[in-house]
């Protein structure tokens, strides 16, 4: 079942206008640096790839033969406890699209567990190294014994 969401209203100024369109949807600062720390490290993987047939989302970074992908997530566009805000203009819209974009996570996370993958989800306030550690360690946990 999909939700509906109903249209944005409309900017509150040019200048919120400006920043909500430069927002960038992939390749955002904090995944840049975290796929460039993973790739000095050694670790070779795909960006925003489809990992499962019927599964409608597209991780940041994706290690196929491991199955484990990897979600870098905005602290305001997913609702991060610590530095997640809550807008004053339009509070009732971007409080429920904040609620929505939570719960597709938490679907596709499921989802994705369910199908045989194992899910890291980072905040982009995360330090590079803290986060580059975690998809290491996810990575050496799904290694088969020897």
């Amino acid at each position: 079942m999909r939700a509906i969401v109903r249209a944005p209203p409309p900017a509150s100024s040019v200048a919120a206008r400006a920043v909500m369109q430069g927002n960038r949807g992939r390749d955002s600062a904090p995944e840049v640096r975290l796929r460039s720390a993973l790739h000095r490290r050694g670790l070779r993987f795909r960006k925003h790839l489809h990992a499962v047939d019927g599964i409608r989302c597209r991780p940041d970074v994706v290690f196929g033969r491991a199955r484990v992908v990897v979600f870098v997530d905005g602290c305001f566009w997913h609702g991060c406890p610590d530095h997640g805000t809550q807008p004053q203009t339009n509070a009732a819209y971007w409080h429920a699209k904040i609620a929505l974009n939570q719960a597709r996570d938490g679907r596709q996370t499921r989802a994705l567990e369910e199908a045989g993958w194992t899910v890291v989800r980072v905040w982009e306030h995360e330090p590079t190294a803290t986060a580059a550690d975690a998809v290491e360690d996810a990575l050496r946990r799904g290694q088969p014994e020897r």
